[in-house]
């Protein structure tokens, strides 16, 4: 959309305010509000300056100014903001107008430049399913002499005898049990539903909506494919509708990957595909789930490199929470067809050429999308690169169920490394991937890596509450 067209835009919806958001290193997005009075062509080629210091793993004070450069092709309507207001995503520059090089925005960009300067293909598509449960209650706390956590659900198994005013309704959603139910037992269709009008006002198309395995609310809305970056963009507006709406309700909704013990956790399941000028590249009618030789090698790129790209696609400790056997989460680091024991399932039901992609079940939506679809796409983008072939290195295909195999024919099978600090010490060891082509530069990695060693410290430092039921008697 041209600036004149965001300015005409501005008039004809009679906005009084224009957003100017930009990303986070850890994906949290930030935003600055101007009276649209003072939005004009200018704005869009000067930016809107803001200070870097303030966002963690950014810039010192000493160098803390910095500049959000709008791009015209993101913008939409705040649906929440009682004053009509006008959402710009933005690029961050230097002040002397160069690309910073830890702007998620920017490396996901450069990363599209790079596949099509690789000759491979024109354009990378993805599409993520971002799992999430929507609460009634949270609390939680980290204190010098205290440490908890509660969540609480009207839908939870574990109040099937609470006593509530007017009475216990019962219907809850057991363990496990909560893939598609209808109402009663389904209590949130209304609420899903309301997400997904605002998503749809909001220029997302949305293909469904339901509530997915675990007990307490746990639901899944997907939304369409699109181009890396857009994508991404999709992603955040996404959650920022979920977030809001579930407020609106009196609810309280997360992506975070494990909130609960004992259920299925919450991961970001990202299908992906390359094309050459609106040619699919995936498909090869007739070859194992009909995938083309270039998509085995994408395949064999994502599962070689993937102890080091889980740092970036599961990149908090309570990731590695999720990623354990036994709740349907992908740890086993071979593909598959139909199959989501495996790291990599190729979606088969209902498939067109155009269709034809792979999907990639490990991560989870802590990951910024920015970084992790531009990761992504550059360990595919190495496997076509080296022909690296998944079968030789014996990644699969596996067509039963992992989860049932004896320790003996599971022993030669790789699984995804045991925490953030293991993922750590693999992007460390194996990231010449993600500089290709001045994609992510090594400051950037390296700054990455402590920002995130940080986190894991912070955690591990800290007594736990079920080392009080292990240990206090010692």
């Amino acid at each position: 959309m041209a600036v004149e067209k965001v300015l005409e835009l501005i008039k004809e919806k009679n906005i009084e305010f224009v957003d100017f958001r930009f990303i986070s290193l850890a994906g949290q997005a930030h935003h600055i509000t101007l009276p649209a009075s003072e939005v004009d062509a200018d704005t869009f080629v000067n930016g809107v300056a803001f200070d870097g210091s303030s966002i963690p793993g950014f810039r010192g004070i000493e160098e803390s100014d910095m500049v959000m450069m709008p791009d015209t092709e993101s913008v939409y309507v705040d649906p929440f903001t009682a004053h009509s207001t006008l959402v710009v995503m933005c690029n961050i520059y230097t002040p002397d107008g160069e690309r910073y090089e830890r702007d998620p925005r920017s490396i996901a960009q450069k990363a599209e430049e790079y596949l099509q300067k690789s000759g491979v293909g024109t354009a990378a598509f993805f599409a993520p399913e971002s799992e999430f449960f929507i609460f009634d209650d949270v609390r939680y706390e980290s204190t010098m002499n205290s440490s908890s956590f509660f969540v609480d659900s009207e839908e939870a198994a574990w109040n099937t005898n609470r006593k509530e005013e007017g009475g216990n309704l019962a219907f809850k959603v057991r363990v496990k049990g909560g893939y598609v139910p209808v109402a009663p037992t389904d209590s949130q269709q209304d609420i899903r539903s309301e997400m997904v009008r605002l998503m749809q006002e909001s220029g997302l198309r949305v293909e469904r909506h339901h509530h997915e395995v675990a007990t307490a609310g746990q639901a899944e809305i997907n939304f369409r494919f699109d181009t890396l970056t857009k994508t991404a963009d999709n992603l955040m507006k996404y959650k920022y509708i979920i977030h809001n709406v579930a407020r609106q309700y009196g609810k309280v909704a997360t992506f975070m990957p494990k909130p609960l013990f004992g259920d299925n956790g919450s991961g970001m399941h990202v299908h992906q595909s390359i094309f050459n000028e609106g040619e699919p590249l995936f498909y090869e009618k007739g070859a194992y789930a009909n995938l083309s030789q270039l998509a085995l090698n994408y395949i064999g790129g994502i599962l070689y490199h993937a102890p080091a790209l889980i740092a970036i696609t599961n990149p908090s400790t309570n990731s590695f929470k999720r990623l354990v056997p036994g709740y349907e989460a992908p740890v086993n680091l071979v593909f598959s067809k139909g199959n989501r024991s495996a790291a990599v399932r190729i979606p088969v039901a209902a498939v067109t050429p155009k269709g034809c992609r792979i999907e990639f079940r490990t991560p989870d939506s802590t990951a910024n999308p920015y970084l992790a679809f531009a990761a992504m796409l550059l360990a595919g983008l190495d496997g076509i690169k080296r022909k690296i072939d998944p079968k030789a290195l014996g990644y699969g295909p596996f067509d039963t169920n992992i989860y049932e195999l004896s320790d003996e024919e599971k022993k030669e099978i790789r699984s995804v490394p045991g925490s953030l600090d293991e993922a750590l010490d693999a992007l460390e060891a194996d990231s010449d991937f993600l500089t290709e082509g001045g994609v992510f530069t090594k400051e950037f990695i390296d700054n990455y890596v402590a920002f995130k060693r940080a986190e894991a410290k912070a955690v591990s430092i800290r007594p736990h509450p079920h080392e009080y039921g292990l240990y206090f008697d010692c």
